[in-house]
């Protein structure tokens, strides 16, 4: 057997929900997630101290949390350098509060990344400390991108689960807010219509991710998996894009009469349906562009801003408002049509799609129907693949 490169020490459990999509990992124990890239397998630990997996063409990843051993993130990225003889540089910075580090790692035969950052801990304690470490053979560089996407997918708390994960907020700051005009169909709301806050680089950064992790998913287009890769990848871009369209999403809630981050849309169904509509109306508004170059999906913030994009973009942007107004809400995508659509938890007649045991409402975002509606040559339920991203 494989083993990690390091021996660490203390009582962590990781569960495994069952459920019908990309594996991800949580502790309720210190309370943090992680989702990495599909073909990654548990090879080695104790069950309570140690965790290390295997992926693919000989990268590893290594995980440990630390409780009252360290003094801090430097004493800890300081301790493992040394101990490993790595040659690699270590970078300070703060995570959403959370003190962090960036090691990188040059040892051996061996490079990749580490990662520091403290988790949610007692009120006037020092906090608990997670380590990270994902690395391979030196001599294989495109394993760069599978380490940096394992790394970015840590939570370290409740508190990121829908915010852009360490490495991105590392590597690309969020930069300072900005007042912004969104998008109506297709052209810019001006004097009078609905403005919101944004960060000055959250478009570019959400693209860079967005390219990163497409550069990843192709690696599964014929394996037996793919699946399972496409579903992590639009839920990591759901992740990382849903605090950057927030406020956004916010306004425009308020603005069809809803309540965000609150008690949600008020009334009956019929309400929740009537909400739904109009936030479906809004994105059926968009310019439809396309880009074969790359991705092929338009990052959300230029999306409600600047009124434009493809149906994934749109779906995705859809369910981020519904969830805004506290209406259960996912995406659908189906490889055989090369298509995507909305899906809503709202009772009523229409079309719907039975994923993760609910029958969702389906919502058309680039046709210009009601919501429930589909066209016939799209309608087989087993070419549709079910996302959910709570």
């Amino acid at each position: 057997m494989k083993r990690s490169i390091f021996s660490l020490s203390l009582i962590l459990l990781l569960v495994i929900p069952v459920i019908v999509s990309a594996e991800s990992l949580y502790s309720p124990t210190w309370n943090f997630k992680l989702d990495l890239p599909e073909g990654y397998e548990y090879i080695d630990g104790d069950g309570k101290d140690r965790f290390s997996f295997s992926g693919p063409s000989g990268a590893m990843f290594d995980l440990v949390v630390y409780n009252s051993v360290y003094g801090s993130i430097r004493d800890l990225a300081n301790d493992v350098n040394g101990r490993l003889g790595n040659k690699g540089s270590i970078d300070f910075f703060t995570y959403r509060n959370k003190q962090a580090a960036i090691i990188e790692l040059d040892f051996g035969d061996s490079y990749g990344w580490g990662l520091c950052v403290e988790l949610s801990g007692a009120a006037g304690r020092q906090p608990p400390m997670l380590l990270a470490l994902a690395y391979g053979p030196a001599n294989i560089s495109s394993l760069s991108l599978f380490h940096l996407s394992a790394l970015d997918s840590i939570v370290p708390s409740d508190a990121e689960r829908y915010y852009p994960g360490p490495i991105m907020e590392y590597s690309y700051p969020r930069g300072e807010q900005k007042q912004v005009n969104l998008a109506a169909d297709g052209t810019a709301i001006t004097a009078g219509g609905i403005t919101a806050t944004i960060r000055e680089n959250d478009a570019e950064a959400a693209q860079i991710l967005i390219e990163r992790e497409f550069n990843i998913l192709v690696n599964y287009i014929d394996t037996p998996n793919w699946r399972e890769a496409w579903i992590r990848y639009y839920r990591f871009i759901y992740r990382d894009s849903y605090d950057r369209v927030a406020d956004a999403a916010d306004a425009l809630v308020r603005s069809w009469g809803g309540n965000p981050a609150g008690s949600g849309v008020a009334g009956s169904e019929a309400a929740k349906r009537e909400f739904a509509q109009k936030a479906l109306s809004f994105v059926q508004g968009f310019n439809y562009e396309r880009d074969f170059s790359g991705s092929d999906f338009l990052n959300l913030v230029d999306a409600v801003t600047e009124g434009r994009g493809d149906c994934d973009s749109r779906a995705m942007l859809w369910a981020i408002i519904l969830s805004k107004a506290e209406i259960r809400s996912a995406m659908m995508v189906s490889r055989q049509y090369n298509h995507a659509m909305g899906l809503a938890d709202i009772a009523g007649t229409g079309a719907r799609f039975e994923a993760y045991e609910t029958r969702w409402l389906v919502a058309e975002t680039t046709g210009k129907v009601d919501i429930g509606l589909i066209a016939q040559d799209v309608s087989d339920p087993a070419h549709w693949l079910g996302i959910v991203f709570e």
